[in-house]
């Protein structure tokens, strides 16, 4: 089992310190990496797109349905940071 080290930072841990720890490792992104971040999203996207126009993923469609293997490795590629404008 894995051992929570003494010095964590619990702050993290709660919505607003999970949304500043997002936003403190999006600002650590050089340009070059955002520009991938925003790239690999739009790749995500358009696929959605594609799958839904085939109905293939629906929104509204019950957890149950699972896409294939071949179209599930889109998400795993995802990038762990991204950048955000909400704020």
């Amino acid at each position: 089992m894995n051992q929570i080290p003494d010095d964590f930072d619990w702050s993290v841990t709660t919505y607003d310190g999970a949304r500043r720890e997002q936003l403190r490792r999006a600002l650590a992104l050089t340009l070059r990496e955002r520009m991938q971040s925003v790239e690999d999203m739009a790749e995500v996207a358009e696929r959605f797109r594609q799958m839904r126009e085939s109905g293939k993923f629906s929104p509204t469609r019950s957890a149950q349905a699972v896409a294939p293997e071949s179209e599930a490795h889109a998400v795993r590629q995802l990038p762990t940071q991204c950048d955000s404008n909400d704020e």
